[in-house]
């Protein structure tokens, strides 16, 4: 879209924005609280991600910031370096930013290489395993927050680590001295003398800090449930439960307002009215957000090394997210977006949101159907919904503050439930066992182990099964056949029209091979055999290959061994009707023309049969 393009819907785009980002409004601040940095992490990225996005992005209509995929993934990444750096958010802050910059950096790397277009290539297993591994991870992880349940206060719970906490504290004590050059067994006086120091607080706040992490993620929101129920805050439990409700309920009222900005206003309003002795969430800073730096004054390669392929998954997981909301977008507004553009354009929000200390995001879905019927239909939209979230940071930063966290926790359950891809799980009973197979082990290992590791072992199960499936129908399709029957193939069926009326005088010295479908690694083993049926009376044999479209290189060396084998028998192979690309790596590797020579390569049958007429007749007679 062009510069003066921007401003062709301005009525349209300026309602569009505000309304979408409205409904980013307590999204942005409930996954904020979801990630772990809070509520302003939230809300940063979603002002930073959806105007810069927009800006430079490929989807007219699009309107980005942080997502429920994006934030569980995230969630995990600030768990584990915070774990990593003793629990001191602070301490892990610049590392948590340069992987979620990375990440932006790497989207545009993705974007300029022509990554996007491929992205849709996806098997559906996978992404519907993913989508509802993400709804049922975000529910079992807001199951604590909505019974008013936090492990880092209960005393009790924390008390159980305070065994550990001392065994971690003399364990950094040894590190401190062996990074001196002290040695304990030497001089165990100066061990003693230092652990005489540690005080009762300071193992009560890394016995919270070990509390946290193992109360931490979704086996750690499993294991605390118990804890949870036998301590439920039931003030706690009623805001969120009240929160839920009014947002399904307000939906069968009007859709013209967002619910869940009515949800939140409502229950929020009424708390802090009536004083009510809740939680809110943590204190969002007034005034403009200012840049991040730590993480440039604290960079070197050494500490970025470990999370390299931690933002380079978050990076394809934000393309995928994106791209997926961008074909929604088309399907409504009968438009074509940029994938590649796309790319570039949520890389550098989400670049600029880590700077000012973000969360990552991507494109969201339900944003940009409100935009779209909203009236949004260029970039501006979303440019606007970014301002218009800056607004409220500036001007009602303080308020927000006040809402409840179980407020945000009803939200989160929300969008948990909505989140998870229910079209799939419906279609199990009636889709193959194999495709219900990938789509729970996508499920299983996402929400227990690993989303990304996850998805890439989805993509790898669904890979290899397509390319068993191919290499299948191309087996089935690809014949090797006598001219003694002609008629009809060994399958029954009928030979090709050209092949009807081959001279009878030439059926015992040549054989016919079909290739049917592209020839690839998953069918060499097929060729092979194919190959062994070939009898010894044969001299030439033609291989028809007008139907192979696509050949990779394991096909073409598996060719190369079959012809070489053929020479040795003493059998020559031609080819007849190539297609341009298995003829490029033909000639590449010099099949052609040092194993067949250039005249032994035919445009059609007929001119090969010509030919191999009078080579069999010279044969014969002499």
């Amino acid at each position: 879209m062009k510069f003066k393009d921007l401003f062709s819907n301005v009525k349209g785009d300026a309602f569009g924005g505000l309304t979408a980002g409205i409904v980013a409004l307590p999204l942005a601040l409930a996954f904020g609280v979801s990630s772990g940095l809070g509520p302003s992490a939230g809300l940063y990225g979603a002002i930073f991600i959806s105007f810069f996005a927009a800006l430079f992005g490929g989807t007219n209509t699009q309107i980005s910031g942080p997502t429920a995929p994006m934030t569980a993934v995230s969630m995990l990444v600030i768990a584990g370096i915070i774990g990593a750096n003793d629990g001191d958010v602070e301490k892990a802050l610049p590392a948590i930013l340069t992987v979620f910059l990375l990440s932006g950096l790497m989207q545009i790397g993705l974007g300029v290489i022509g990554i996007g277009k491929y992205i849709r290539y996806i098997p559906y297993p996978v992404v519907s395993g993913f989508m509802t591994a993400i709804g049922v991870m975000i529910l079992i992880t807001q199951f604590l927050p909505a019974l008013g349940y936090y492990p880092k206060e209960d005393t009790e719970f924390v008390n159980t680590f305070k065994p550990e906490a001392e065994e971690v504290i003399l364990d950094k004590i040894l590190k401190e001295e062996a990074g001196e050059g002290i040695l304990v067994l030497e001089d165990f006086k100066e061990t003693i003398k230092r652990a005489e120091t540690i005080s009762n607080e300071e193992i009560n706040l890394e016995a919270v800090t070990l509390a946290g992490n193992d109360a931490s993620g979704v086996i750690g929101a499993i294991k605390s449930l118990p804890n949870a129920l036998s301590n439920i805050n039931y003030l706690e439990l009623i805001l969120c439960l009240i929160t839920i409700i009014i947002i399904y309920g307000f939906k069968r009222i009007t859709t013209a307002i967002p619910s869940t900005l009515v949800a939140l206003a409502l229950v929020s309003g009424v708390a802090y009215g009536f004083g009510l002795n809740y939680r809110p969430i943590e204190e969002i800073p007034s005034g403009f957000p200012v840049p991040n730096l730590s993480m440039f004054s604290s960079f070197s390669l050494g500490t970025i090394t470990p999370y390299i392929f931690t933002a380079l998954s978050l990076a394809f997981l934000g393309a995928i997210d994106s791209l997926l909301t961008s074909v929604v977008a088309d399907n409504m507004t009968k438009t074509k977006h940029k994938p590649n553009k796309e790319l570039v354009g949520q890389g550098i929000g989400n670049s600029i949101a880590a700077i000012f200390g973000g969360i990552p995001g991507a494109g969201a879905t339900i944003r940009t159907v409100v935009n779209i019927n909203a009236g949004g239909k260029t970039r501006l939209s979303g440019m606007i919904a970014g301002i218009m979230l800056l607004i409220i940071l500036l001007a009602l930063g303080p308020v927000a503050s006040q809402i409840p966290a179980a407020v945000l926790a009803g939200i989160l359950i929300t969008v948990g439930i909505g989140v998870m891809d229910y079209k799939g799980l419906k279609a199990i009973p009636h889709i193959p066992k194999i495709e219900v197979a990938i789509m729970i082990i996508v499920l299983v290992l996402s929400v227990f182990w690993n989303l990304v590791f996850a998805v890439g072992i989805g993509l790898v199960i669904a890979s290899l099964i397509f390319m068993k499936k191919m290499g299948d129908v191309t087996a089935s399709e690809s014949k090797v056949e006598s001219l003694d029957g002609l008629e009809r193939n060994n399958n029954g069926e009928k030979l090709w029209k050209d092949e009807i009326n081959f001279p009878k005088e030439l059926k015992e010295e040549i054989f016919i091979k079909h290739l049917n479908g592209p020839v690839f690694f998953g069918f060499t083993s097929e060729l092979q055999q194919l190959a062994n049926q070939i009898p010894e009376s044969a001299t030439h044999v033609i291989l028809r290959m007008d139907r192979v479209p696509y050949m990779d290189q394991s096909g073409l060396y598996t060719l190369e061994e079959i012809i070489l084998g053929l020479e040795q028998k003493g059998v020559h192979t031609h080819i007849v009707g190539i297609q341009k690309q298995p003829l490029y790596l033909a000639k590449n590797i010099d099949i052609i023309p040092d194993l067949i020579p250039e005249n032994c390569v035919f445009e059609d049958f007929d001119s090969c049969i010509a030919y191999l007429g009078g080579i069999v007749e010279d044969t014969v007679s002499s």
